[in-house]
């Protein structure tokens, strides 16, 4: 049950089960599909927060995920984007890879910014919103949705990309007939 707490002023989430947001399964899907292209060699994943938060990281292992990251977090914190990307922006000059993906935005404040804050933390090329993810060499092509059609970019890595829920969109799974 989700309980109110006008004391706060926002909600109880103790004994709540963390899982992962679309946005991030989608970044991950992409990672893992990278991976069976020989496009990337390792896939490590992070998450910030209370300990709860590596439910999120077991599940990215299941998915295909080489290693995962916890930053420990307590819970009564309110982490932002700021401080998530800050955080986000140590692990990267500690793991040195040459593509962060992550979901485009977290569904508890839909702030969609983190991708953004990190990319200018580290002054890295950034492709938002990724619907198409072309990896070329060091090359990157990226198409997104925008208003009135699709927007191609390119940018060069080291890059970070944000996943949109139509990139990896999965179909129905198929039935057999019965």
């Amino acid at each position: 049950a989700v309980v109110s707490t006008a004391e706060y002023g926002g909600v109880v989430t103790e004994g709540v089960k963390h899982s992962m947001n679309p946005f991030d399964e989608n970044a991950i899907e992409e990672a893992v599909r990278m991976k069976q292209k020989k496009l990337v060699k390792e896939i490590v994943v992070a998450s910030c927060g209370p300990t709860q938060s590596q439910e999120t990281i077991r599940t990215a292992l299941a998915m295909g995920a080489d290693r995962g990251l916890h930053v420990e977090i307590p819970a009564s914190e309110d982490l932002q984007p700021l401080a998530v990307a800050k955080i986000f922006a140590k692990l990267v000059e500690k793991e040195n890879p040459d593509l962060v993906i992550l979901g485009k935005q977290a569904i508890d404040d839909d702030a969609n910014q983190t991708t953004q804050l990190l990319a200018g933390l580290l002054d890295w090329p950034q492709g938002t919103m990724a619907s198409v993810v072309d990896v070329s060499g060091e090359n990157i092509k990226i198409t997104r949705e925008i208003d009135g059609g699709l927007e191609d970019i390119s940018v060069k890595m080291p890059a970070i990309i944000s996943a949109d829920l139509r990139l990896n969109e999965r179909g129905m799974p198929h039935c057999p007939t019965l």
